[in-house]
Parts: C-alpha cells; structure tokens; sequence
C-alpha cells in the first residue's frame, strides 16, 4: 500500500454563510492524502497503472473555482467525493483549510475520510 499526497493545493471559492462572503472568492488551501495499491506501476514505470493525481487535481480546480457553498463541510465532501470516483484509491482523507476564517487563529478546518470497502 502507498500513500499519494497533494499538499496545500491553494484556490479561491465562495464559501460562507454571510453576504460578504457570498460576494467574493476566499482562498481555500486543500490537503489530499490517497491510499492505493500501485505495486503494478513500480514494475511497468507506467501511468495507467497508478493513480493518476494530475488528472484528479485538474477536476478538483474546476469543480472548485465554480463552486458556490455555504459550508466547508459541504465542500469537503464533494472533492472527497471526486477523489473516490478514482477505483485505484482504497482510502482517501480531504482536508480543506479556510485561512483567517476566525479572528486570532490561522485557519479552521474540515477534514473526512472514506475507505471502500472490501469485497
């Protein structure tokens, strides 16, 4: 088993529940660890055999610059959810930061996890 991480992926949405945050794009810092079997891929040296995170990070851009949502819990659940769409991931934990979300700390964050399950 090994362990694919995307470290500090940093876009802007609109998140939050008050009309200035409706109003404007807030950065969002996202943390994606994957879980997968890619013991194929250190023999053949080729992508189809491994989780392609390129790929996985072009639509999590997308789906994040056009999205609109009122909890970071939501959001989290939806990238976590396009993360699991890949059948190579076992197991995955999204974790979405919102920087200066509260006064005098760095950040608040929402973090999930899901494995599938087995066979």
């Amino acid at each position: 088993m090994a362990k694919i991480r995307i470290t500090d992926l940093h876009l802007r949405t609109i998140i939050g529940i008050f009309d200035w945050e409706r109003e404007q794009k807030q950065d969002v810092l996202i943390n994606i660890e994957m879980e997968c079997d890619i013991t194929k891929a250190t023999q053949t040296d080729d992508i189809k055999d491994t989780v392609d995170y390129k790929t996985i990070t072009k639509k999590i851009i997308q789906f994040v610059e056009q999205s609109q949502f009122f909890l970071l819990e939501k959001l989290t659940a939806e990238i976590l959810g396009i993360v699991m769409e890949e059948q190579k991931v076992i197991k995955a934990t999204v974790r979405i930061d919102k920087p200066q979300a509260l006064r005098f700390a760095q950040s608040v964050s929402v973090e999930f996890t899901e494995q599938r399950k087995s066979k």
